[in-house]
């Protein structure tokens, strides 16, 4: 079996998912299906074969797919595991592209559809106080699709001995002198430091800043993965596996950690490092699909590229600046503060002009 295609099992057209509800949806007669109590063609085909290694050694390779519905030729690059067809519109798991290690741990599944998505983006754009009219008035989404990113959501341990000098500065008054008295302190910390589900994606296709910009996620919708909710969305395999990327995860908590280490040195005026030492270790590591929206925006000759939670709704990308729009905001923050400044000059006895 190379693509899986959900058929109604009332009209026998194509099944997608739909997030609103949660479940398998046929667009044509409205059956409904509970994707928790249908059987996974995946999952079936995982168990039959697991026995046989060169045929799982192979099955993650590039391959020609056709469309269940129509029979048409799926075009599909190397890393997609799930896409749509492009003339009939059915949905198309690639199925050899999500074996062994390849088959996801989690899913969370989209609760925000298209058309919400499209909505919310057109207000966000209306939002927008320094961009141009143009950008916020104009219909200009070029393509918006549903997409299933892959992350590696780590737990870190994270072991920290620190080593300080610190002080604390007094200062009072005797009589006519003022004091100011200085106590020196050596300060240790020896803490243990654990951080669960630390999200990186997994996907060279898409921006790391743009993805960091999403969080968080909501993790405690994620479900146990089934195929069936990647129907009628894009999906892409991970470029790099959970030891590639563990180095990112690392940095991406360093900040975090060193708050923490602060938090626990209260009261002193200075603190001084003398050394600190970080172990940081990966508990854990899953395989994760997180739901994004990506749109493709089209605007004065470039196309602009946004992403938005597919659970929560946030936003994520960089707009074109309107350079009048900017210039009227430095004039009119500049004219306030002059007008100000009159204000407490006319008050303090002063001219007004």
């Amino acid at each position: 079996m190379h693509v899986i295609d959900y058929k109604c099992q009332s009209c026998g057209s194509s099944m997608t998912f739909n997030g609103v509800s949660g479940m398998l949806s046929c667009g044509s007669c409205g059956r409904a299906d509970n994707i928790e109590q249908i059987p996974d063609p995946l999952q079936e085909s995982n168990t039959n074969t697991t026995t046989n290694t060169t045929t799982n050694a192979n099955r993650n390779e590039a391959a020609q797919y056709s469309c269940n519905s129509c029979g048409a030729a799926i075009v599909a690059d190397e890393e997609t595991s799930a896409t749509v067809c492009s003339f009939c519109g059915s949905s198309a798991v690639l199925a050899n592209r999500l074996w062994g290690r390849l088959q996801p741990t989690v899913v969370l599944p989209f609760s925000i559809n298209r058309d919400t998505a499209t909505k919310a983006f057109r207000k966000w754009c209306r939002n927008g106080l320094l961009t141009p009219k143009g950008f916020m008035a104009a219909d200009r989404i070029k393509s918006i699709a549903g997409m299933y990113v892959p992350f590696w959501l780590y737990g870190l341990d994270n072991k920290v001995n620190v080593t300080a000098r610190a002080t604390k500065v007094r200062i009072y008054t005797q009589g006519d002198y003022q004091y100011t008295e200085t106590s020196h302190f050596e300060v240790y910390r020896h803490l243990r430091i654990n951080y669960n589900r630390v999200p990186i994606d997994a996907s060279n296709k898409m921006n790391d800043k743009l993805m960091d910009m999403l969080e968080p996620f909501p993790y405690e919708r994620l479900k146990n993965f089934r195929s069936p909710y990647l129907a009628g969305f894009y999906a892409e395999k991970y470029n790099e596996n959970e030891e590639q990327l563990l180095p990112r995860a690392k940095r991406k908590v360093e900040p975090f950690i060193e708050d923490y280490i602060r938090s626990t040195m209260p009261g002193y005026t200075t603190v001084n490092y003398t050394d600190k030492r970080i172990d940081s270790r990966m508990e854990a590591a899953e395989f994760a699909l997180l739901p994004v929206w990506v749109l493709h925006y089209d605007y004065d000759k470039l196309e602009h590229t946004f992403a938005m939670n597919g659970q929560t709704g946030t936003i994520s990308g960089k707009p074109p600046i309107s350079m009048g729009k900017v210039a009227a905001w430095f004039v009119g923050i500049s004219g306030v503060s002059l007008l100000a400044l009159k204000c407490i000059s006319w008050s303090m006895g002063g001219g007004f002009w």
